[in-house]
């Protein structure tokens, strides 16, 4: 009988490049740049690794199809490469396949990276995806601020928040993200910024102004993970995988009258999935710290709540209370999130997991939380009507 991935899989070292307008390097630099810093971690040769996964969203900027763009980037030992997209939870995919290799015995050591090359298209916001024959049917009228400013309407219609409180609420969560990565180097957007500030910014998509909305940017992020055994073996302080849990839209919300596009559905059932896989009974008590896919303020409001961080219509409050900043009882976007370090789709994923990496082996620096053995990410890709969403929680032995 399956019983999970629960300790089985070590993360033995991971590597992240800048995050921006990278003007000045190409897709194949920033995969190199966050695989060598992994690489120098980790201890072992590039022949050590047995398999390697590769996430990127849009194939057809700068990169193309296939596992080859990686492993002629990276030189990579004739390994088989496995191209992986999921929307914007494609690095959390790579990683999932990786942890999957080398606990099913199949590999010793695998490697997984995502990245995206997104400033040179040219757009401020997210490219248009390709229209294929069949999307004008399943994405009608679809942009994305538009989608999420629908959420924001619909969760404070639910819990009957004022428009005013929400606003609030929504900008003391960018600014707490805007703080948080004023000291990470590896950040897009490094200025802090005040709740007045992002309350009065002009507005995207009502109510979603402009710092309610992350960048998106150019980036690449690195894990490599092995057996704990072989970690052990190395000196590495063990950081476990405790659970993955990837969960896709069947269709319900969108074809049933059941959701009322206050909450993401998957994210509540691979929450519940994922805390069953770790063991996790009590997540506010028992997690250090969280890195949610916070794309708009707004989707961190609603996923504290959907993954049981808050009740129901009360993480605005909490977030005005200070419960998510870095010194709150329970911090939330340590390096910044999706709204200051940046979002290159295909490697947001495995950039989360690199913060907890950096935590829970006591490398953050200046962000360095006090004795974290926890952490939670939280990789949603698509809409809250139709979306993939993927949680990963990894800790300490």
């Amino acid at each position: 009988m399956a019983n999970g991935i629960k300790d089985k899989v070590a993360i033995l070292a991971m590597g992240c490049s800048r995050f921006g307008e990278r003007w000045d390097v190409g897709q194949e630099e920033l995969m190199a740049e966050a695989y060598l810093e992994a690489l120098s971690h980790a201890g072992i040769t590039p022949e050590q690794i047995g398999a390697a996964w590769y996430s990127s969203h849009y194939d057809d900027i700068g990169a193309g199809k296939a596992g080859t763009p990686m492993a002629q980037a990276l030189r990579l030992p004739n390994i088989g490469v496995t191209r992986v997209e999921n929307f914007c939870a494609g690095g959390t995919e790579a990683f999932r396949g990786a942890v999957y290799a080398v606990a099913s015995g199949a590999v010793d050591i695998a490697l997984a990276v995502g990245v995206e090359k997104l400033k040179d298209t040219g757009f401020a916001g997210l490219p248009p995806a390709s229209r294929g024959t069949f999307a004008p049917m399943y994405l009608p009228t679809h942009t994305n601020p538009g989608n999420f400013a629908q959420l924001a309407r619909a969760y404070g219609t639910r819990h009957n928040i004022s428009p005013g409180d929400l606003k609030r609420a929504m900008g003391h969560t960018s600014m707490k993200s805007h703080a948080n990565a004023v000291s990470n180097k590896n950040a897009h957007l490094r200025k802090a910024i005040t709740v007045e500030q992002a309350v009065n910014a002009p507005l995207v998509a009502d109510p979603l102004g402009l710092f309610d909305c992350c960048p998106v940017s150019d980036g690449a992020a690195c894990a490599i993970v092995t057996t704990p055994e072989i970690a052990q073996s190395l000196g590495k302080t063990l950081v476990l995988v405790k659970a993955i849990q990837l969960v896709a839209s069947n269709g319900w919300e969108v074809q049933s009258s059941g959701w009322n596009g206050s909450y993401v559905h998957t994210a509540r059932i691979a929450a519940r999935r994922a805390y069953a896989e770790a063991g996790i009974a009590e997540p506010r008590a028992q997690l250090s710290f969280t890195e949610l896919h916070d794309c708009f303020s707004i989707t961190e409001l609603v996923t504290l709540e959907d993954i049981g961080l808050a009740d129901e219509g009360t993480a605005w409050k909490r977030m005005l209370d200070g419960a998510f900043d870095a010194d709150g009882t329970l911090p939330c976007q340590v390096d910044g999130g999706l709204k200051c370090f940046g979002h290159p789709v295909g490697a947001s994923g495995l950039r989360m997991l690199y913060e907890c990496w950096l935590q829970l082996t006591g490398q953050a620096g200046e962000r360095q939380l006090g004795n974290p053995s926890l952490a939670l990410t939280h990789n949603l890709g698509g809409a809250p009507a139709q979306n993939v969403c993927s949680i990963t929680i990894v800790g300490a032995a």
